[in-house]
């Protein structure tokens, strides 16, 4: 006879845990020593009804010498059995009472999930960077309508610099880069303000090399029309450099016909021009941070090697690139040496850059304002339109439109006390 199997006895689901009580508290007033040590050493001493609790999460920032605090705390078991709610907040509430008259701040307390502390919206959360010299406040007004407007929440607010620029940033959850951007990029438009967006992470801050391009980024105006403006022929080749930064023609097409615009030029002018140029506003301390910090720096020009390679070297730069103009008996003969660094060029320049010093271009930044660098900016992972064509600000990863180089700085996240730091020599060494 074949033995018939028992049927399993069916499986019990086990009870579901009691929900633990937890509370927010909520201190603010002015900052003084002692005020936090206070609240957790009341905490951790419990009594008068207060049972044993969990600290699930915890955010304080001082603005002004004004405190705001925020914990979040949870119910142990405990022997007893499960803690009532409404008795571990009337406990909680007779601690901050106590906390309150001992530190002169004001403690507030209320209900809250006593497990996973703030709510972490589906997404990875962003930085949002909002720069201005001021920030007005209808830029927050307008940044704030725009984030809850493609369902971002503000987690939280910091201020990165008060000098050159003013730089605030917004820790924004529940919300796409794309959307985040494209939302932003009106309240930028209205408000005159720069508004950058960055994914939280550590991909963030562990960029490790920048590539600057050269005329009207690293340096104010454009080399090429210095040089026609002495060989006679400045109206003629601005008209071409200005539709080529544009994108409304071939760049090295551009560059071919305004490079023979020169021929005849005796060599001593580029030494001329080289001896004017001015540097934009923030570009040294840019440099000299990021070097400091362990970044490799470099610069790819469209460009001439004879103005840019000097330059590099009086910076104490890692790289350069840039064309080579032909010279023959102390004389420009109006044509160019090798390959051009043309749009595409740049972009194989900041990966010859990298890939030489064994870094991902993920963890590279180029910085550009012509449509010939827009290559370059996709390519790295960070680029960065600066000063730039309307057709550049569109396609690259964010925008600024600052007068000041450094302001790079922020839209990494390094705050202006950071940089403070590492572009002042040790006292010690």
């Amino acid at each position: 006879m074949t033995a018939v199997p028992l049927d399993p006895a069916p499986r019990v689901p086990p009870e579901p845990a009691a929900p633990r009580p937890g509370a927010l508290l909520t201190v603010t007033g002015a900052d003084r020593p002692g005020v936090t040590a206070r609240l957790f050493g009341a905490l951790a001493q419990g009594g008068d009804g207060v049972p044993p609790v969990e600290v699930v999460d915890v955010e304080q920032v001082v603005v002004h010498g004004q405190l705001v605090l925020g914990v979040v705390v949870g119910a142990l078991p405990t022997h007893e059995g499960p803690v009532d709610g409404t008795t571990f907040l009337a406990a909680l509430g007779r601690l901050a009472d106590g906390v309150a008259r001992a530190t002169g701040v004001r403690v507030e307390v209320q209900a809250a999930s006593g497990r996973g502390g703030r709510g972490t919206p589906a997404g990875r959360p962003h930085h949002v960077i909002l720069l201005g010299r001021p920030v007005p406040p209808s830029a927050v007004a307008g940044a704030a309508t725009a984030i809850a407007g493609v369902g971002g929440n503000i987690d939280a607010i910091r201020r990165l610099s008060d000098h050159p620029v003013t730089s605030l940033e917004l820790t924004v959850s529940g919300a796409g880069a794309t959307e985040l951007r494209t939302a932003l990029a009106a309240v930028a438009a209205s408000t005159g303000a720069d508004i950058a967006v960055e994914q939280v992470g550590l991909a963030r801050r562990s960029k490790r090399l920048i590539v600057l391009d050269v005329d009207s980024t690293l340096v104010r105006g454009e080399v090429i029309d210095e040089l026609a403006a002495r060989a006679g022929r400045a109206a003629e080749v601005a008209r071409i450099t200005a539709a080529a930064m544009n994108g409304e023609l071939d760049f090295a097409e551009s560059l071919r016909a305004r490079v023979a615009t020169l021929a005849g030029l005796p060599v001593e002018v580029l030494d001329e021009v080289r001896e004017h140029l001015e540097l934009t506003p923030g570009a040294r301390t840019l440099i000299r941070t990021l070097q400091r910090l362990g970044f490799r720096c470099g610069i790819v020009s469209g460009g001439f090697s004879q103005i840019t390679d000097p330059l590099a070297a009086s910076l104490g730069l890692d790289f350069a690139a840039a064309n080579t103009l032909e010279v023959a008996d102390g004389r420009l003969t109006g044509g160019l040496e090798g390959e051009i660094v043309d749009r595409a060029g740049k972009a194989r320049a900041l990966a010859r850059f990298a890939a030489e010093h064994g870094i991902p271009l993920e963890q590279t930044v180029a910085v550009g304002d012509g449509a010939n660098d827009l290559d370059m900016l996709n390519a790295a992972g960070l680029g960065i339109a600066f000063n730039a064509k309307p057709v550049v600000r569109e396609q690259a990863h964010t925008a600024l439109n600052q007068p000041y180089l450094d302001a790079v700085l922020q839209v990494l996240g390094f705050t202006r006390d950071e940089v403070m730091d590492a572009t002042t020599p040790s006292s010690s060494g």
